[in-house]
């Protein structure tokens, strides 16, 4: 595409800002200097859905603000407008860098939209309701994990006469969390698509169905990416801090936070029973390397095991 051509497509480009509050939406069109406001409710969102049909759209930018983005998000997703979540680190990095320091729904809105315009992020497709129903159970599980293991370690501390109200309260979330996991078997079964991707990622040894729907539901790009991407998705792509002859130690950051959590657990139990990840694991320590470091390692290399064999449509195999 020439210069002209590509000018033409940029002229025809529409961006939309949303700033989400908790009462209402700041609406910026961009490209047509127009601003617009809606309540942040079921009728306010079905408005400016229908407003927003009227153009040609490019991009619709939403700050992602702690879940009162999800309705006008899961609206755009059912009228098949392109949807994009940004976060909002992004944003004020993004306004730092034009050295804006006002800071007002309208601002922000506009501000959002021209993130759009510049940076041209990717429109990156959203899963089914069937799909955001078991990210919804995964979260739920999260939490109910990790309140679980605050309520042991306090139980650990607890004297004698408090034992029994954290015990209660241990029981009750033993309860819930056999809930979910008995909704997210259902839930999963019955997405039709994902039965041959659930047979070959249980088929790894060390990974349950904990860390098999966790990486159904939260890493869909799973096969298609080439092993580094996969890894950098995941914050596993270790990271250079180089500067003039200065050599950084290399460190991991980024990425989907609960897929990491979720294979940490997992290859603590894989380094034990996974012929493969155990000898790779005592090798590197073996060779001098911090037992995190090691794995961490071992957690990038199962990765890359999964990301091929997803690939190729194949098994476990341990050769």
């Amino acid at each position: 595409m020439n210069t002209t051509t590509n000018a033409k497509a940029r002229n025809t480009d529409r961006h939309v800002g949303i700033d989400v509050g908790k009462a209402m939406l700041d609406i910026a069109i961009y490209e047509v200097d127009l601003y617009l406001q809606e309540h942040n409710c079921p009728e306010g969102i079905r408005r400016l859905i229908n407003k927003l049909k009227r153009y040609k759209l490019t991009r619709i930018l939403v700050e992602a603000t702690g879940g009162y983005e999800r309705a006008l998000v899961e609206a755009c997703v059912e009228a098949e407008l392109p949807v994009i979540v940004v976060q909002p680190m992004h944003i004020r990095q993004f306004a730092r860098a034009q050295g804006i320091l006002a800071k007002t729904d309208k601002i922000d809105a506009r501000l959002i939209a021209e993130f759009g315009v510049i940076m041209r992020p990717d429109i990156k497709p959203i899963g089914s309701k069937k799909v955001r129903y078991i990210k919804d159970l995964l979260a739920r599980k999260r939490h109910l994990n990790m309140a679980r293991t605050q309520e042991l370690n306090r139980s650990y501390k607890a004297v004698t006469a408090m034992k029994a109200t954290h015990n209660r309260l241990i029981k009750v979330l033993d309860k819930e969390i056999e809930w979910v996991n008995t909704k997210l078997t259902k839930a999963v079964g019955e997405v039709t698509e994902w039965q041959r991707l659930y047979e070959i990622l249980s088929s790894v040894p060390g990974v349950g169905d904990g860390v098999a729907y966790t990486l159904m539901g939260e890493l869909p790009e799973l096969g298609s990416l080439s092993n580094r991407q996969v890894a950098a998705l995941c914050g596993l792509a270790p990271f250079n801090r180089d500067s003039g002859t200065m050599r950084g130690k290399r460190r991991i950051r980024g990425g989907r936070a609960p897929i990491r959590t979720v294979l940490y657990m997992a290859m603590m139990s894989a380094i034990q029973h996974n012929p493969v990840m155990k000898r790779f694991y005592h090798s590197l320590v073996n060779a001098g390397k911090h037992k995190k470091v090691a794995l961490t390692a071992c957690m990038r290399k199962m990765f890359t095991i999964l990301n091929a064999m997803v690939r190729d449509d194949r098994l476990w195999q341990e050769a």
